[in-house]
This record gives structure tokens, sequence and C-alpha cells, in this order.
């Protein structure tokens, strides 16, 4: 694509929980000439591309790559992984909504719910554990609509731990966490961690990927049911030739190749602790300036904060301020519209495109006659 395509002016920074902004180079990279999925320069491609994905999941197990949003692969990890009964710790949304996914896919699931804006605890899962029967357990590592991130190390840890927890698959979403927060999937003994590529990869939405863990594809082989297209003895055999068993997005698949040089060239350490920059930038603003942070300050997500309207500012308006300015943030969720914002800092922002937000924030409060 060329340059010439994209106005200057009708440019606006997306400074929101997804999609995120993308680079013009990623953008421009989806412009190559097309080619088919079955030939060699696409199976070149998607080979150049898996042993890199494996490296930013920091993993040595295989990472499936599908044309889907992220709730394809919840529908993955549900199908392909639960033979029995899931245990689905929800504490916000997308909690829910996977719940929902599980629900409408016939599997006997149980709920452990937490208050929004507060973690799911290790002993929280361990007590109901203690009711027997599950061979699954899913939650969200990063939950978007709250912004609070899930210790899922400690989870992991705590369900290995108990009777029978050796055999339990540990799905986790972390759809708006991979790249953008610590997730170590084999030092963690995560068997499943899926995610999407308009979060902290910053890539145009279309592609999500999982990694899968041996012990969840074994499973996988003795599960019933487990439908086509998110198959994931269909994927493996097509991922070991370095294809899709479907046509994949191959523009994305470009975009893709290219930002993952970007991430490991930046490496992952580094890229968490930028992102935890970000974070604490805007939490040391929200908190200067007399908000409230909606969720747990001790389990603050580092790639989006969501911040209680404690001065009661109509939200709506300020995303129109902003757009004068050329940028956007995003409402509170469903039944906190208004109630809060949130500020998605996550994929190739840094600290000072962070802070030239805030000051425009500022901005907008000023006129508003709130001082602090």
């Amino acid at each position: 694509m060329s340059n010439s395509v994209r106005k200057p002016e009708e440019h606006l920074k997306l400074f929101l929980p997804g999609p995120t902004e993308v680079r013009e180079e990623i953008l421009d990279a989806q412009g190559q000439w097309m080619i088919g999925h079955r030939m060699p320069e696409s199976i070149a491609l998607f080979g150049r591309i898996q042993p890199k994905l494996r490296q930013a999941f920091r993993t040595q197990h295989r990472v499936y790559v599908t044309a889907s949003s992220g709730t394809g692969m919840w529908e993955a990890a549900t199908r392909n992984c639960v033979a029995k009964r899931v245990l689905h710790c929800t504490n916000g949304s997308f909690g829910d909504r996977w719940v929902q996914t599980a629900i409408a896919n016939g599997k006997e699931v149980e709920v452990l719910e937490a208050e929004w804006g507060q973690p799911i605890l290790p002993e929280m899962v361990v007590e109901r554990l203690a009711n027997g029967g599950f061979d699954a357990v899913a939650f969200v590592q990063n939950e978007t609509s709250v912004g609070i991130a899930n210790p899922a190390r400690e989870i992991a840890q705590a369900i290995r731990q108990t009777p029978g927890g050796a055999d339990i698959t540990i799905m986790v979403d972390s759809v708006s966490g991979m790249t953008g927060m610590e997730m170590e999937p084999d030092r963690w003994d995560i068997d499943i961690v899926l995610t999407s590529s308009q979060k902290a990869f910053a890539l145009p939405p279309g592609l999500a990927f999982a990694s899968v863990s041996e012990r969840a594809f074994e499973k996988a082989k003795t599960v019933p049911y487990r439908g086509y297209y998110f198959d994931y003895i269909t994927l493996e055999k097509y991922l070991v030739k370095d294809q899709t068993p479907a046509t994949p997005a191959i523009s994305l698949l470009y975009a893709l190749d290219k930002q993952l040089d970007t991430i490991l060239d930046e490496g992952m350490e580094a890229r968490w602790a930028r992102h935890m920059a970000m974070r604490n930038c805007v939490i040391e603003w929200a908190n200067s300036r007399g908000f409230a942070l909606f969720a747990d300050e001790q389990y603050a997500s580092p790639t989006v904060t969501t911040i209680a309207n404690t001065h009661g500012i109509v939200i709506a308006d300020l995303n129109k301020f902003l757009r004068t300015r050329g940028m956007v943030l995003s409402n509170g969720y469903g039944k906190l519209k208004e109630k809060c914002f949130r500020i998605g800092h996550m994929g190739d922002w840094q600290v000072d495109d962070i802070k030239e937000l805030l000051a425009n924030v500022d901005d907008y409060l000023h006129l508003q006659g709130i001082s602090w």
C-alpha cells in the first residue's frame, strides 16, 4: 500500500484496549503481491513465522494460527480440551463471554465469579476445585473490560498442587496480555494460551494465535465433536507442513512476520517493562488528578487502565475533544459506560505517547473547570 492512500489528517491515534495503533510500516507490509496459500512462497512465509511466534509466546510447543478473532480460540480450547467439566473463573465481561461460549458448545460448566475490579485468586480456584469432577480450568489473564490482571502463574501453580491437578487442562485467555505482560506457558505449566492480533501485538484485527501443550494436544485426540475449523488435530496436520487447513489471511501474515521481528528485536523482557512503565505513568496521572482506579491497584493491568469517573465528566464529550487533537481513548465497557474510561497503553506506544494523550486530557479537564 502506498503511503499516499492514507490521509494524515484522517489518522486518529488509538489509545484503545483494542484494536490498537498499527505503525505505517506494518500497514504497508500487507500490500505485498498476493500469493496462493499452497504455493511455496506461502509455505516459506508461514515457516518463518512459526519459530518467531514460539519465541514471542515463550514456548517450545506449537502455536496455532487462525483467521479469526480471539473468540475463535475460546471455542477451540473449549471444543478440544473439555471432556467432562470445566471451571470457568470470571471477573469481567470477557470472562463471562467465554462462559457463554462453553455453554453454547454443550459443555458442563461451573462458574467461579469474583467482583468486577477484583482479582481471581489462587485460593478461590483451589477451593472450588475441591468439588471434584473437573478436567479443565479456564480464566482470563488480563480482563480488558475492567483493567485487571489475574495472577496466572500463581493460579496455575495452585491448580497443579491440588489432588488430580496434574491432569487438569489449564486454559488462559491472554488476548490483551500476550507480548504486553509476562507470560511463560512452559515454565508455568499452562496448557493453552490464546490471543489475537489487534491488542499488544499491534497488528490489524483478523488473526488469532494459541500455544498448545503436548498434554493438551494428546487430550484433544480423545475428545469427540471437536468441530472442524478449530480442530487441533486438523490444525496440527497442516502446521507440520507450515500450512493452515483453510485459506489464511495472507496479507496479515506478511504484517505479522514483520511485526514479530520488531517484537523480538525489542526483547520480551524489555517489552513487558515498557508496558509496565506506561501503566505506571497512567496510574500516577490518575491519582494526581483526583481520579480513582476501578480495579484493585495491586492487580492493575499492564496494558489497559480503567479509571473511575470520579469527576463526573461526560466521556463521550471528552472523546469528541480528543478527536480534535487526533486521538481517542475508550469509554467504560458495557455496564461501566460513562462510569469509567479506559486508556489502552499497549502495542508499540511509548511512554512519551501516553504523556501526550494525558496532556490533552488535562486540557479538557481545565476547560471543564476541573482542577487538582
